[in-house]
C-alpha cells in the first residue's frame, strides 16, 4: 500500500479490480481546508480516461508493472508475436491489446510491452515512426505545402494525410499517438 503523496506519472493503481495509469497529476494546497492531489488517470484495458481526486496522504493500492523492450516478428493471424529481447522468449498478444500501436508497426520493430502478472497490458511505441509511403496519388507541379493535404497508404497499410508534395515511395516520420505527418525523412 502507497499513500496519495507517492503518485507519479506513470503510476499505475489498482482501484475495483481494474488498472488505471496515471497521465498527469497536481498537488494542491488551499488556503482553507486540507491538502489533495488531483489526477487524471487511463484504464490501461479500455483506454477511458477519468479525472479523480484523492485526499493527501490517503491510502492507495498500486500495481506492480513490468515494463520489458520487445521486438515484434510477425503477424500469426489476428494475433502479433514478439521477441523478449532479454531473454529471447516469444509471446503472443492479441489486437484488441496491441490496439492502435499496429497502425505503425513494421516487423522487426522495438517496442515496450507493459506486463501485470504476466499478462501483457499495452504496447507502447516511440512517440514517432519512419514509414515508406505505398500509395498516395501524384502532386501537381506548383504544389506546396501550404496548398493543402491529400491522402496517403503507408506500408503497414494504415492512411494518413500528407502534403500535396509528397510522392508514393517517400520516407516520411508519423506522429504514433495521433498519426500526424510529421515531415519527410531524407534517406
Amino acid at each position: 500500500m502507497a499513500t496519495s503523496n507517492d503518485i507519479k506519472n506513470g503510476t499505475v493503481l489498482k482501484i475495483d479490480g481494474q488498472l488505471w495509469s496515471i497521465i498527469e497529476f497536481q498537488h494542491v494546497k488551499p488556503g482553507k481546508g486540507g491538502a489533495f492531489v488531483r489526477t487524471k488517470m487511463r484504464n490501461v484495458v479500455s483506454g477511458k480516461v477519468v479525472d479523480k481526486t484523492y485526499n493527501a496522504g490517503a491510502k492507495i493500492e498500486t500495481a506492480t508493472v513490468d515494463r520489458r523492450d520487445y521486438q515484434y516478428l510477425y503477424l500469426d493471424g489476428g494475433d502479433f508475436v514478439f521477441m523478449d529481447l532479454d531473454d529471447y522468449d516469444q509471446i503472443t498478444v492479441g489486437k484488441e491489446t496491441v490496439g492502435d500501436a499496429a497502425n505503425f508497426m513494421l516487423e522487426n520493430q522495438n517496442v515496450v510491452i507493459a506486463m501485470h502478472e504476466g499478462a501483457p497490458l499495452y504496447v507502447e511505441l516511440p512517440a514517432s515512426v519512419v514509414l515508406e509511403i505505398t500509395y498516395t496519388e501524384p502532386g501537381l507541379q506548383g504544389d506546396r505545402s501550404s496548398a493543402g493535404t491529400k491522402p496517403a497508404t503507408l506500408e503497414t497499410g494504415y492512411e494518413i494525410q500528407v502534403p500535396l508534395f509528397v510522392e508514393q515511395g517517400t520516407k516520411v516520420k508519423v506522429d504514433t499517438r495521433d498519426g500526424n505527418y510529421l515531415g519527410r525523412v531524407s534517406e
